[in-house]
């Protein structure tokens, strides 16, 4: 159960800031979907609908993705689906429903840095950027990182640089939370990104699994049984870095074994790519 006191919609950033900013209780909304789980008293709910942060635009280096824009938005848009093999725009596509995805906001989500989010795994395995109206633009990793702030997130800019892209998850049910997911990327150098999330914390970057399929992958003529031997140590590399928990959907054993199928998946998919 939450309270709001005030209700106000600015229509710039700079008054949604000075608004945010004016008390301690003061808070911004988002999409909502998930603030009624908790108990909050809002002394003034800031609602970004006016401030023009609902779209999805790109140019010849990046795409960009305004903070106010829905998962709904993010699952259908043509842009989402041509780069990264689709990995964004499947992402959310199963997602408990169509009116839930309506509802979600992308800055919502990248503020909360839910440890469960399907979104911000696969954005983790690309090079993103959070743009945020005062502090100006961070790297997601570093955001991920962050202390939570009085700050509003404007959109996330991913840079188009060609590299191919998968991203796995296991749920038990289709309206359920992921009980692991995966996502793994490579550049057109070579150079590979692995992240896992809804492992108990936050979604991270899996640093020496990544290393390891870069030195070991960049060769072009592997024999197939060569490069699943190089997938099965990759995978005991993810669960020895990764720390996993057990929670009411999982044992972290079995979130250990979930992360090698997954990467495998993840790797098979970005080779044949």
């Amino acid at each position: 159960m939450f309270t709001i006191r005030e209700y106000a919609m600015p229509e710039t950033l700079d008054e949604a800031y000075t608004i945010l900013k004016s008390r301690k209780g003061n808070q911004i909304l988002g999409g909502c979907a998930w603030l009624r789980l908790g108990k909050k008293r809002i002394n003034i709910a800031v609602d970004l609908t006016k401030c023009g942060l609902d779209y999805i635009r790109e140019d010849d280096e990046q795409i960009e993705i305004g903070a106010m824009t829905s998962y709904r938005s993010v699952e259908t848009c043509d842009i989402l689906k041509k780069y990264f093999n689709g990995v964004i725009a499947d992402s959310v596509s199963s997602i408990i429903g169509t009116q839930f995805r309506n509802t979600v906001t992308v800055g919502g989500s990248v503020y909360g840095r839910f440890g469960f989010s399907d979104f911000l795994t696969p954005l983790l395995a690309l090079d993103t950027s959070v743009v945020l109206y005062k502090r100006g633009s961070v790297s997601l990793e570093t955001f991920m990182t962050m202390p939570y702030e009085k700050e509003i997130i404007e959109k996330i800019v991913i840079k188009k640089d060609g590299r191919k892209s998968s991203y796995q998850m296991f749920r038990n049910s289709r309206g359920d939370f992921p009980i692991l997911n995966l996502a793994a990327s490579r550049t057109e150098a070579g150079q590979w990104i692995v992240t896992v999330g809804a492992r108990g914390p936050k979604a991270i970057r899996a640093e020496k699994t990544a290393a390891f399929l870069s030195d070991k992958l960049s060769q072009n003529a592997l024999k197939a049984e060569d490069v699943e031997a190089v997938i099965q140590e990759a995978g005991e590399i993810l669960v020895s870095e990764v720390t996993f928990t057990s929670n009411m959907r999982a044992s972290a054993e079995y979130r250990r074994i979930l992360g090698k199928v997954l990467l495998g998946k993840a790797v098979r998919e970005v080779m044949a790519c």
